[in-house]
């Protein structure tokens, strides 16, 4: 039987199961790629500093995103959280009051970083891009085994998204799942596995600088290998849902070939 002889019901039919393999993919991709998420470069080991990326995709095709407010739990406070400058964009850092103050290098501090809150200067992640803020954060606590990084994300027609709902164990992932930074072993030299971002060290003490220049080169190469990791895994778990669902539809098509020719 020739091409052009396949009934039309049939072929109307393997492009319905045609449409539901492309629209799956489109829903993977979209869950996996579509949160606000944070990234560390390498490690963020437990009593540290490490430098992570805030990466901020556009989910909206009619506005762009003008805003985004990160905020850091006071439970488990930070003495330290620098921005590193992102054209287009102004930082702003703010502090609140802690019930129990902090000691860090032997000081006593009574402030942390409670937000760090991005404006754009100019027309901000246009549809289909995404952007990166990068943080230089310290000292990590060592009593936990992450960090809770609720963020807001608004867009330039006052669309608000509240990336603020916490993962439960057992359950499935929320629809608007706040960032979650790992903390990873403590180190023995306690300056965890990201080094300090090059214009935040350039306004960071004596002390803190000292500690991170000598690994810098370390961190960098460890950033590159974990990034091209995370890429070639989210390719391979992509691409192998893709051959399930084409094999399903082919399967599909194929017993309703063989129950016209039956018929």
């Amino acid at each position: 039987m020739s091409v052009s002889r396949i009934p039309a019901r049939i072929s109307t039919r393997a492009a319905l199961a045609g449409g539901i393999v492309l629209s799956s993919v489109v829903l993977l991709s979209g869950t996996a790629f579509a949160h606000v998420s944070v990234q560390p470069q390498g490690e963020a080991a437990k009593g540290g500093y490490a430098t992570v990326n805030i990466k901020v995709p556009n989910e909206r095709d009619n506005a762009s995103t003008v805003k985004l407010e990160v905020n850091f739990p006071l439970d488990h406070p930070l003495a330290s959280v620098m921005p590193q400058p992102v054209p287009g964009w102004k930082a702003e850092v703010t502090k609140s009051k802690l019930d129990k103050p902090l000691e860090l290098h032997g000081k006593k501090i009574n402030e942390a970083v409670s937000k760090v809150t991005w404006t754009a200067d100019g027309s901000g992640i246009a549809p289909g891009f995404f952007q990166t803020f990068p943080l230089s954060l310290g000292q990590l606590p060592e009593d936990v085994d992450q960090l809770v990084l609720k963020s807001i994300q608004t867009y330039s027609n006052k669309e608000v998204v509240r990336w603020i709902e916490e993962q439960k164990e057992g359950a499935e992932e929320p629809q608007n799942p706040a960032p979650v930074l790992k903390l990873s072993a403590a180190s023995d030299d306690h300056h965890g596995g990201g080094a300090t971002a090059p214009s935040a060290t350039a306004t960071a003490s004596a002390g803190e600088k000292a500690g991170h220049d000598g690994k810098a080169g370390d961190h960098e190469e460890k950033a590159a290998a974990a990034s091209s990791s995370s890429s070639s895994d989210t390719t391979a778990r992509i691409l192998g849902v893709i051959g399930i669902l084409v094999g399903v539809a082919g399967v599909a098509f194929g017993v309703l070939a063989g129950r016209r020719r039956s018929a």
